[in-house]
């Protein structure tokens, strides 16, 4: 069976050579270890990840320009954001762009393997901290400019349980097997969600209920 290929960015080579070891022990293959955005985008120009696994804040490119430049070319790969930084703008910013996963560096290894697993079976993994720093974020902004409406109440009661489920962190895989229904009726309740309230993919849906239940 072919291994998982994990693309490891960071403008750090202790962490990069930290994470290359927990990764190969638990049987991934470290297809490459790059120090900046725009490195990791040349590579996958020319060899497979399965999996990017981004530092914030890097030189050259950061993670933002990063993220959307590779969800964008290479839309197969998951990125999942790991750093030390739980900042308002580059978790808006980084989710917003497609990240899969937003995981604070602190996390224990297993987690770390954990949310690798889970974004590729099209999972969204947002650590219970971070989720809560964005909600609270989320809720300031409404109330700073006064916007009070919540579209969750324009859902369909299906729509709204998909919601939840996203939320949560199950894939389209996993929701048609909860309701019984199919994955194709699945996607389109999603696309009936992201027009209703506004959004662009579904790690937004994620955020956005967590901010407003």
């Amino acid at each position: 069976m072919e291994k998982t290929k994990i693309l490891i960015v960071d403008d750090n080579k202790d962490v990069l050579y930290g994470l290359k070891i927990i990764l190969e022990l638990e049987n991934f293959e470290v297809a490459g270890l790059c120090t900046n955005a725009k490195e990791a985008i040349e590579f996958l120009e020319k060899r497979h990840a399965d999996v990017v696994l981004m530092d914030i804040r890097m030189p050259v490119m950061d993670e933002i320009e990063g993220t959307f430049n590779i969800k964008v070319r290479f839309p197969s790969v998951r990125v999942i954001i790991l750093t030390t930084f739980c900042e308002e703008d580059y978790i808006k910013k980084s989710l917003s762009f497609g990240a899969d996963g937003y995981i604070l560096k602190s996390s224990d290894a297993q987690h770390i393997i954990d949310t690798i697993h889970a974004v590729l079976d099209g999972k969204v993994v947002i650590d219970k901290e971070t989720a809560l720093f964005v909600a609270n974020s989320l809720k300031k902004d409404f109330q700073n400019h006064s916007i009070n409406e919540n579209k969750l109440k324009n859902l369909s009661e299906r729509e709204l349980e998909i919601a939840r489920l996203i939320a949560q962190g199950y894939s389209n895989k996993d929701i048609s097997k909860i309701l019984f229904i199919s994955e194709g009726t699945v996607r389109n309740y999603i696309s009936s969600i992201l027009e209703k309230l506004e959004l662009k993919n579904r790690t937004q849906i994620a955020v956005y209920y967590f901010s407003n239940m």
